[in-house]
């Protein structure tokens, strides 16, 4: 089998080896010449095993060679003939820094494309070993050295864990509030911006904080409007004080994957240059192995493309975008254990990264304007249903589909279905004083964070009360 070597980095950006499982295992194959990965917790003599020789507490009994891709390891378990120091040889063939940690606190590293040696002794009941970038192990990267005639060894940190709700701690800051204005269209057919990738904590609800990683030091990133034929030049900027490799990847471009959006290292930049030629609301997000750990981190955004001549003027507008936070542990980065699960099971989602936001400070209208919505499903797994209780949908632009205001028939929209990395444009208006919630339809969510609420004139009977 040749799998072509972009395609197995294709695998690793998606998620790594803990989501596509054979695909990947295949993958690992073509890429280390045929020699098949071997399933962690399985005994299986390693091909760079030496032959043992009698033991001596110093002498080094063979010599072992581990590879690692972007994300996992070949050979991820191995076996060997007896206890004692065996040379070892790490070669890094990702595209991205990675190390090699024994159990032990023995770590070899290397930078993509180069190898290191060292030294480990293995002990009679064996060594787990992964990598310790942040992520790097819950998607796939670990593994097990094993002695002949011993047991397995329990697989190393990485694994997913259950988890309960996160504890609120009333010491955490207060969240910031996030703008839904929609800022205006950019103007002068050559857009310049700077996008600086911040790696702090946040708080994503009331009480909660995460360590987050975004763009322009917002979760989302600052929303970007343009119009078709503008070009966009980016100046992607990783400082040296970050700890992770970060790259970015606009859907609304039309560029190589294995191009602009490469991964740079902290203390790099890059410039990601394109013409905006397709109208609609799109994702960008860092494309970094694991990329369901980077989004799921924080790092993702909008960009409206609109059409030559722009879109009709309305009175009001807005951006929400839709994600959901992986919280296990306070001040953590979100788990991408929880986040890798084939039923993830968010401990929030929520509109413009916090939970309740506009519930907390509805986002007030006046009675019968039209009010505009550029919504976007950031994922980065659950799906969305757009809906604002109270209202119809009379314009929509859903991925390029249109329901015009005006149509014959007078057909209407309840709710957008909004799949990750969908996005559409809503119109609406309010006909009398009230609050009206934003929601997804996909109610065991609400009461994850997904809910906002937009005022009405003076908000109707009670709501000074209410809220």
């Amino acid at each position: 089998m040749n799998v072509p070597r972009p395609l197995i980095l294709f695998f690793a950006f998606c998620g790594g080896a803990a989501l596509f499982g054979a695909p990947l295992v295949l993958a690992a194959v073509a890429l280390n010449g045929g020699t098949p990965r071997v399933p962690d917790g399985v005994a299986a003599t390693s091909p760079s095993a030496a032959a043992s020789i009698a033991p001596v507490s110093d002498e080094v009994l063979g010599e072992l060679t581990f590879t690692a891709f972007d994300l996992g390891f070949e050979p991820a378990s191995v076996e060997v003939a007896q206890p004692g120091r065996y040379a070892v040889t790490f070669v890094n063939d990702g595209a991205i820094f990675h190390d090699l940690t024994f159990a032990d606190g023995t770590m070899i590293d290397a930078e993509a494309g180069a190898s290191a040696t060292a030294e480990v002794v293995v002990p009679a009941e064996g060594l787990t070993f992964l990598c310790t970038v942040v992520g790097h192990a819950d998607g796939g990267m670990t593994g097990s050295l094993t002695v002949a005639g011993g047991s397995a060894v329990s697989g190393p940190e990485g694994e997913p864990a259950a988890h309960g709700p996160i504890e609120p701690d009333p010491n955490a800051a207060e969240y910031e509030l996030f703008d839904p204005v929609a800022p205006p269209r950019a103007e002068g057919g050559v857009q310049e911006i700077e996008l600086v990738v911040t790696e702090r904590e946040m708080t994503v609800a009331e009480g909660v904080t995460q360590t987050v990683w975004s763009f322009g030091d917002s979760v989302p990133a600052p929303v970007m409007r343009v119009t078709v034929g503008d070009t966009l030049r980016v100046k992607l900027v990783n400082p040296a004080t970050n700890q992770l490799p970060h790259s970015i990847d606009f859907h609304a471009s039309l560029v190589a994957w294995n191009d602009e959006m490469r991964s740079i290292e902290p203390g790099e930049e890059l410039i990601y240059e394109f013409t905006a030629e397709y109208a609609g609301v799109y994702m960008f997000h860092c494309g970094t192995p694991p990329a369901l750990h980077h989004i799921a981190a924080g790092m993702f955004g909008m960009i409206i493309v609109e059409p030559a001549g722009g879109l009709p003027p309305v009175e009001n507008e807005y951006a929400l975008i839709q994600s959901e936070w992986y919280a296990v542990e306070q001040g953590e980065v979100p788990s991408l254990a929880a986040a890798s699960d084939a039923a993830p099971e968010p401990e929030f989602v929520v509109f413009n990264g916090v939970a309740n936001q506009y519930a907390d400070n509805p986002i007030e209208v006046p009675v019968g304007e039209n009010v505009r919505v550029f919504v976007l499903n950031a994922g980065p797994s659950m799906d969305s249903s757009f809906h604002i209780v109270g209202t119809i949908f009379d314009s929509v632009i859903k991925e390029g589909v249109r329901l015009e205001r005006g149509n014959e028939g007078n057909w209407g929209a309840q709710a957008v279905d909004l799949s990750p990395a969908q996005g559409a444009i809503v119109e609406f208006h309010f006909a009398e004083d009230g609050l009206y919630p934003i929601v997804t339809h996909a109610f065991n969510l609400v009461g994850r964070g997904a809910l906002g609420l937009f005022q009405a004139g003076n908000g109707g009977p009670g709501a000074e009360a209410d809220h």
